[in-house]
């Protein structure tokens, strides 16, 4: 992948604690969401899933899109996760440089 700016939703399972924040560089910010590095939200509450991303180009376009998103209600949000992964799949894999 690419390093463009993305948003993207970490969960603790499905219909679990969510998490959304931006990266330029998703798969290095998702590794350490995964493995605890940074102590924070996604530590405390398990948040190891990558369930949703979306690539917006500039960090400042992701940006704006996650202060939008975190504005959403639980609803909204869920529906977004499974319109892309509707089995809450883990996409890690998906964009994690070989």
């Amino acid at each position: 992948m690419d390093q463009s700016a993305s948003v993207y939703i970490m969960a603790s399972g499905r219909n679990g604690t969510l998490y959304i924040g931006s990266a330029l560089n998703l798969a290095k910010r998702v590794w350490e969401h995964r493995n605890a590095v940074v102590d924070g939200f996604t530590k405390t509450y398990g948040c190891h899933l990558l369930v949703w991303y979306e690539v917006c180009g500039s960090l400042e376009v992701a940006r704006q899109r996650e202060l939008q998103m975190k504005q959403w209600k639980r609803a909204w949000k869920l529906r977004e996760i499974e319109g892309l992964n509707p089995n809450w799949d883990d996409l890690y894999d998906r964009i994690a440089l070989p």
